[in-house]
């Protein structure tokens, strides 16, 4: 393996995404170990001059949109089947490796291969897009109750102007798409399952956790006369999928004596975006919480160090499946344990590994998990699992390597 290519949806410092850190953070790694690579990243952004391609740094910014958010697909083939063409043949590379197609089309496989035939083409999977027209959420559109799989009637209910046939189409559409792909990648075997049963061969499959830059742990936080562990911390979007609004749920149900001693902050932004529903009831919770929850704020890389450090706990409330939020992660290398739903990739990364989960979207469940963490004996205890952990660079490695061997 001599070169790699990375395609991302986005470049990490102007789209700050899961999946484009992810792409970000392997592309980094990989240079490291010498290897020759580019990173080409969809950017909102016209070029100037109108061309397909800018530079930003030593990356490219790939500018293309998509057209069709039903099928996924594209009308600006020419910047797929002719610019990008260009560009992939000029590099040869021996891998190139996706990582989102969304704002690119779904086409972008067939466009690679006809570009480098010879070329591995790898897909890592970040969410459930390809199956769930809502967002990749797989919930339902208006009481965002959890789907279990995706079912041409319950799609049809979501969006009542597609037929069960129409989704039965789009389904063996995409699949067709997918048939390009040498090797599939997934940060969680939640994920990776879900996406063998929709269709996806086994064979392709690989589990392997995406890769985070270098870590420090960072020492817990020193307690005082008797402190208990009494600060904890959500970082994440603020949406209706994320469940802040839950948290601040469960904060109102605590005993009043814990309620007057924790402090929960509150990393991230976005509040103001969202429908008025979601806006006008967490704002009401906030005001109910004076004191106890603090905004932050959105936050960048070199800032999270800091914040980490101020919490003993981060809680992960998110009502949706998840597959392998970077938080995690990062909490886990920070040497924080976690709180959190046990669904999808967060019962998979947290439940008996990392900390405590509790039943999602149960307000009072997650109630009762604030105050168990609250006592140092049960951080201590967790704290002391996070040193298993094992980092993902080397088996990511190992796996590029043995598709060119």
């Amino acid at each position: 393996m001599n070169k790699v290519v990375f395609i991302s949806h986005g470049h990490p410092e102007l789209s700050k995404g899961g999946a484009e850190i992810a792409s970000w953070n392997l592309y980094q790694f990989l240079k490291s170990e010498g290897i020759e690579c580019l990173y080409i990243a969809r950017a909102d952004t016209k070029s100037h001059g109108g061309s397909a391609f800018s530079q930003r740094g030593e990356e490219i910014l790939f500018h293309t949109g998509i057209h069709d958010w039903f099928n996924l697909t594209t009308n600006s083939t020419k910047q797929l089947f002719g610019d990008l063409n260009s560009l992939l043949a000029d590099f040869k590379p021996d891998i190139v490796h996706v990582h989102h197609f969304a704002h690119m089309g779904i086409e972008i496989f067939s466009a690679i291969k006809r570009a480098v035939p010879q070329a591995n083409l790898v897909f890592t999977l970040h969410e459930f897009m390809a199956m769930c027209m809502h967002n990749g959420q797989m919930v339902k559109k208006d009481t965002l109750k959890l789907c279990n799989k995706a079912i041409y009637a319950d799609c049809h209910k979501c969006f009542p102007q597609h037929s069960p046939g129409d989704f039965f189409l789009r389904k063996q559409f995409l699949l067709d798409q997918f048939c390009y792909v040498d090797a599939f990648v997934s940060p969680s075997q939640f994920l990776a399952d879900r996406y063998v049963e929709w269709g996806i061969s086994e064979s392709k499959m690989k589990v392997i956790e995406n890769v985070l830059p270098k870590i420090e742990p960072i020492p817990p936080r020193t307690l005082h006369g008797g402190e208990k562990r009494i600060r904890f911390a959500f970082f994440g979007q603020i949406n209706p999928y994320k469940g802040l609004d839950l948290l601040l749920k469960a904060i109102l149900l605590l005993p009043d004596h814990i309620k007057r001693e924790i402090r929960l902050d509150v990393h991230g932004a976005n509040l103001d975006l969202q429908e008025s529903e979601f806006k006008d009831k967490v704002t009401l919770l906030l005001d109910q919480l004076s004191g106890i929850v603090h905004l932050r704020g959105q936050y960048e890389s070199e800032q999270l160090p800091s914040r980490m450090a101020e919490c003993d706990w981060v809680i992960i409330p998110s009502i949706w499946w998840e597959n392998s939020p970077v938080v995690i992660q990062e909490a886990i290398r920070f040497g924080r344990p976690l709180i959190g739903a046990n669904i999808g990739g967060m019962k998979e990364k947290i439940e008996g590994k990392a900390g405590l989960t509790f039943e999602a979207r149960s307000a009072s469940s997650l109630a009762e998990r604030i105050v168990q963490a609250t006592e140092p004996e049960v951080f201590d205890y967790w704290h002391g699992e996070l040193s298993h952990y094992t980092c993902a660079e080397s088996a990511h490695l190992a796996f590029l390597r043995s598709l060119t061997a």
